[in-house]
């Protein structure tokens, strides 16, 4: 009785599976719309329910791990975090920052330009990930609202992003579905030309829409980020140290933009005026304030040492590293820093000081110690883990804070590069570029292993394949094939323009409730099922989906990068509709009507 139910469950699946197909489908579009549950999640589950219905078999499910673009796209991700690692994006930011004082209205276009660019040759999702406190700091430096900087700052790298076949994984995607239906792949500067066109259209709806549309509004405390917080610290100029006899304004130790030298000690006197043209002397004591991350990177210098300790103390590049609070009922406040037993009893260095709203000083040996007051300390294994037995410590615990690999930027970039020109000149796959180069900047250290797998967005690559696998699976059902049938009827008499449009709007519609890889992955075999059934070229119609997948202005869910935007800056749902519906409008018509010019010659 039970195999007879089985047999007859199995030829009903088998005479309906089309239909089936986009059953699943439907549901998991309506899954995505409410989202319940996580887009991966989501995915996942329609590729497990092909797979359960036997619809897509074993052999279908694993086709899909041989598909090279979601290797290629973890592999930008750890690119992505080699070059945030080495301190590239946050060094150009920066230097865009300490300009905008002068020339603030240039500043802001400089860095929208530096983060348009940057997300042309790596993942987009990091760069605004960089941004956010970057524009946090440009807005107070000119001072603007950051709500209307956020969006833009959104909007710009998805533009970027769409410059170039690395720029956003969506692009990857369509071209390796595409290759899969049997196109030539894509080269990776293709589809520029049609990407200038959009952004100068985007840019300029941007321009002058941007001061009627954006909201009004500073950023949240919750989303400022940590790295606004400065710790005081001193740099001791050692004895063989290259600086003496330069002037400090030249020591590229003391020049990022978070950072400030505060006085100079010299014979127990303070200089604090000209200190850029003061020329370094062994023994002196340079104070300044810094946030934790140029802190961090400073411990790496061989020009000084930094902080102060105890008779034998330990170096400030000592194994370990921690942040402890100063508990209330600390029995040392409000006595000098020098002067605490804490550092005599033990073999550690106090490397920062930090305090709520206020800097300590004048130095760090003569700051005296409150409540809540934050330390960074380095010292041996041993020492360390005595600190986490004192009661008078709060919070001990190693920082999650990394320090600028500077050194190796040079490498990061180059890598980078050499990604974008074997790909360029066709000597290697993208896929194979990409691997290589993540090998380089492993094995020379520009990011640690650990760390170069903790910037993959696994929920992307999930995503990815969860829904390559449901793209098989509508394909063996045949939905695809009968979506493309009942379609062809309403545009066989249409011109090639006008397909354009069609898709474009199907596309752009369908990015911003869902999310825009799986969009990707469903409608591209669509396109180019409907582009042999009408016997027109499909590459027009693949880059329209492309560009459509991407280009998702009008909502806060149809693109990462929107989404941590709408967070960050605490925007409303219809912040978004107001500026990105008619900007997706204006690039959707430029972008359609420069593929349709193109194509016609």
């Amino acid at each position: 009785m039970i195999e007879q139910s089985i047999d007859v469950a199995r030829a009903f699946i088998g005479e309906h599976q089309a239909v089936i197909g986009l059953v699943i489908l439907g549901i998991m579009f309506v899954a995505f719309i409410f989202e319940r549950f996580p887009a991966a999640v989501i995915a996942l589950f329609g590729a497990c329910t092909f797979l359960f219905l036997g619809i897509l078999d074993s052999d279908g499910l694993l086709s899909v791990f041989s598909n090279p673009a979601p290797i290629t796209i973890g592999a930008m991700f750890v690119l992505s975090g080699a070059l945030l690692r080495t301190g590239t994006i946050d060094a150009i930011a920066s230097t865009i920052v300490a300009r905008a004082t002068r020339r603030p209205k240039l500043a802001i276009v400089e860095l929208m330009l530096g983060a348009f660019i940057a997300s042309a040759f790596m993942n987009n999702t990091p760069v605004v990930l960089v941004m956010i406190p970057i524009i946090a700091r440009l807005a107070e430096a000119t001072n603007m609202s950051v709500k209307r900087l956020l969006i833009p700052l959104s909007y710009v790298c998805i533009m970027g992003g769409m410059m170039t076949l690395i720029g956003t994984s969506t692009n990857l995607i369509v071209d390796a579905v595409a290759r899969d239906s049997g196109m030539e792949p894509f080269d990776i500067f293709e589809i520029t030309p049609y990407a200038i066109m959009a952004a100068l259209a985007g840019a300029g709806a941007l321009a002058i829409l941007g001061p009627l549309l954006l909201p009004e509004g500073k950023l949240p405390s919750l989303y400022r980020s940590n790295e606004g917080t400065d710790f005081l610290t001193e740099l001791i100029v050692l004895e063989d140290s290259d600086a003496i006899g330069r002037p400090y304004g030249e020591l590229a130790a003391l020049r990022p933009s978070r950072l400030k030298v505060q006085s100079i000690k010299r014979d127990g006197s303070f200089i604090k005026t000209n200190l850029r043209e003061e020329v370094a002397m062994a023994g002196d004591h340079v104070v300044i304030s810094a946030n934790m991350t140029e802190l961090l990177s400073l411990r790496r210098t061989r020009q000084f040492e930094m902080g102060i300790a105890g008779r034998n103390g330990p170096s400030a590049n000592a194994e370990a590293l921690v942040e402890a609070t100063i508990a209330p009922t600390h029995p040392s406040l409000g006595r000098r820093l020098a002067d605490i037993p804490f550092l005599s009893r033990l073999r550690v260095r106090i490397i920062g000081i930090t305090r709520h709203r206020q800097l300590p000083g004048p130095d760090l040996p003569n700051a005296r110690m409150r409540a809540a007051d934050r330390v960074l300390v380095t010292g041996s294994q041993d020492a360390i883990r005595r600190m986490y037995e004192n009661p008078n410590l709060l919070g001990v615990g190693q920082t999650r804070t990394r320090e600028f690999r500077r050194d190796r930027a040079p490498i990061a970039i180059l890598a980078l590069a050499a990604v974008v020109t074997l790909a360029a000149l066709n000597i290697v796959s993208i896929a194979v570029a990409a691997i290589l180069a993540m090998g380089i900047i492993l094995a020379t250290r520009c990011i640690d292993a650990e760390e170069a797998w903790g910037s993959i967005d696994g929920n992307v690559l999930i995503l990815i394949f969860a829904m390559l696998a449901v793209g098989v699976g509508l394909e063996r059902a045949g939905s695809v094939d009968l979506v493309v049938a009942q379609m062809v009827p309403f545009l066989e008499n249409a011109p090639p323009w006008a397909l354009i449009f069609v898709v474009y709007l199907l596309s752009v519609l369908m990015t911003e409730i869902i999310t825009n890889n799986a969009v990707a992955v469903i409608v591209t075999p669509i396109v180019i099922g409907l582009a042999a059934q009408l016997g027109t070229d499909p590459r027009p119609l693949v880059i329209a989906v492309m560009f459509a997948a991407s280009a998702s202005f009008a909502t806060p869910i149809g693109y990462q990068t929107n989404t941590l935007v709408y967070a960050a800056g605490n925007y409303r749902f219809t912040d978004f509709i107001k500026i990105g519906l008619p900007l997706t409008l204006i690039v959707g018509f430029t972008t359609c009507c420069t593929i349709a010019f193109l194509f016609a010659e």
